[in-house]
């Protein structure tokens, strides 16, 4: 993504996406390694691939085009994901996701602002969603000071009083090194730390207006991500 804001101008997503998601689901439903299942929900998504484009993956484009002028500057670079699921390792077969997500991100786990669109309406969401080895050794490192650990602290306690969820992969015992009675070790314990909100699908999802709503959360995920990007950041290790 540009940003350019010469590009179209977001004006809500189309108003079938909550029928063409829920019509993916259906299709993908109980999706194993059946053949024939797996042939339904390709010609379910040849079918509908022009409205997938037109009214689900434009409108997102659009939108991200016009938030990343405000987020992207010094932080990173915005995207829409792919529809095509990564099901080499997988035992659910199914070869799409049933939603459409975009994200501004410098790189994984360095802190990220998340939008998606699916059946259920849409979600927002801001933080660290990955951490290699190296990213996690910095975030306990972080966490383990009193100053950068209680900021992240007060951070995550001002957005769940706004309505927010604090989420992330945690470990059921204590990471090695540090001890039982740690002041932060609800926080240690999370190898992964984000927060997220949603709304159910209504009229504002297909109107001008919902790109206001991404808007106001990004802004209130700011200054969690900036601390994701300042004790976290982006891994130094080589992709595989």
């Amino acid at each position: 993504m540009g940003g350019d804001s010469a590009g179209p101008r977001f004006e809500g997503f189309g108003r079938g996406v909550v029928e063409f998601f829920e019509g993916l689901e259906r299709v993908q439903a109980g999706l194993v390694d059946s053949q024939r299942e797996v042939h339904d929900a390709k010609a379910y998504w040849n079918d509908n691939l022009a409205f997938y484009r037109a009214q689900v993956r434009a409108p997102m484009e659009a939108l991200l085009a016009e938030l990343e002028p405000e987020f992207g500057p010094g932080f990173g670079q915005g995207k829409v994901f792919r529809p095509h699921r990564d099901v080499r390792f997988s035992a659910d077969k199914s070869p799409y996701k049933t939603h459409c997500g975009a994200v501004i991100e410098l790189g994984r786990g360095g802190g990220a602002y998340y939008v998606e669109v699916s059946a259920d309406g849409m979600l927002v969401a801001g933080g660290c969603y990955h951490t290699e080895s190296d990213q996690l050794a910095r975030f306990r490192a972080a966490v383990d000071t009193d100053i950068h650990g209680e900021r992240l602290r007060s951070l995550l306690a001002a957005l769940v009083e706004q309505g927010w969820g604090i989420e992330g992969e945690t470990l059921k015992s204590r990471p090695r090194g540090f001890s039982a009675g740690h002041p932060r070790l609800d926080l240690l314990r999370h190898r992964t730390l984000y927060a997220s909100c949603d709304w159910e699908a209504d009229d504002v999802l297909h109107e001008r207006a919902c790109i206001d709503r991404v808007r106001q959360s990004w802004r209130a995920v700011r200054e969690l991500n900036q601390w994701c990007a300042d004790h976290i950041g982006v891994t130094e290790k080589k992709r595989r």
